[in-house]
């Protein structure tokens, strides 16, 4: 038999490699959605054993969900899966300075959530204390958790950092009412005397939230200090 090697086939057989490529790359895309949808869902349900098999299967453990743009580490820190946390804080590549989209990273979000043995594991990996805008001490603040608080400045961080409009961890602890975290902060160094954006000192939001003892303790502190 003769055969056709004319432009003809040549035309017919690059069209057959083009389908099987096609067929080959929509499988592939198939099959990283529904992986990349099991990823979440484990993660979301503390299935480590299945977040594990995906990530050996080369998923990568920095992949982001729609939504608020979360790492699975992220996401591990807010439903609370801490055996995913685990796995994937001990994952080799795993991005501890990645940002949602808010700018929230891993740290804050543990800050937040005052969840005490995340930070110090996050901490101990070399997780960033300090960055431009709103930090873990802001949150940890907001929540008056004394023990992230003083994690957090075990580890430098920066105790008047300001928010994008000016805003210092202890007014965030005045305003949350945390009476304990105002008078660690203070202790520790805290300048009550800066203003945000607004004008407003911690003494104004103690005061515009309705937390009297907070505001006279701080007046009584800038006094005796002579800054007030």
């Amino acid at each position: 038999m003769i055969r056709n090697h004319g432009p003809l086939a040549m035309r017919r057989r690059c069209l057959r490699l083009f389908s099987v490529a096609a067929v080959l790359a929509a499988t592939s895309g198939l099959s990283f959605a529904g992986a990349y949808e099991d990823f979440f869902r484990a993660v979301k349900v503390d299935n480590a054993d299945k977040v594990k098999s995906l990530l050996a299967r080369g998923l990568g453990p920095n992949l982001t969900e729609a939504e608020r743009g979360d790492t699975g580490l992220m996401l591990a820190l807010r439903e609370h899966s801490m055996r995913v946390f685990d796995l994937l804080l001990n994952t080799p590549g795993v991005d501890l300075a990645a940002k949602a989209h808010n700018g929230d990273d891993a740290l804050m979000i543990a800050s937040f959530k005052g969840n005490e043995a995340a930070v110090a594991a996050l901490l101990a990996k070399g997780a960033e204390v300090n960055r431009p805008g709103w930090t873990a001490l802001h949150y940890a603040a907001a929540i008056g958790n004394n023990n992230i608080v003083q994690m957090l400045l075990d580890h430098s961080a920066y105790i008047d950092a300001e928010s994008p409009n000016k805003t210092t961890p202890i007014m965030m602890a005045a305003r949350g009412g945390h009476i304990m975290t105002v008078k660690l902060l203070l202790d520790a160094g805290a300048d009550a005397t800066l203003k945000n954006a607004l004008g407003m000192t911690a003494v104004d939001f103690a005061k515009a939230h309705g937390y009297t003892d907070i505001e006279e303790g701080l007046i009584y502190r800038l006094k005796k200090a002579g800054k007030l």
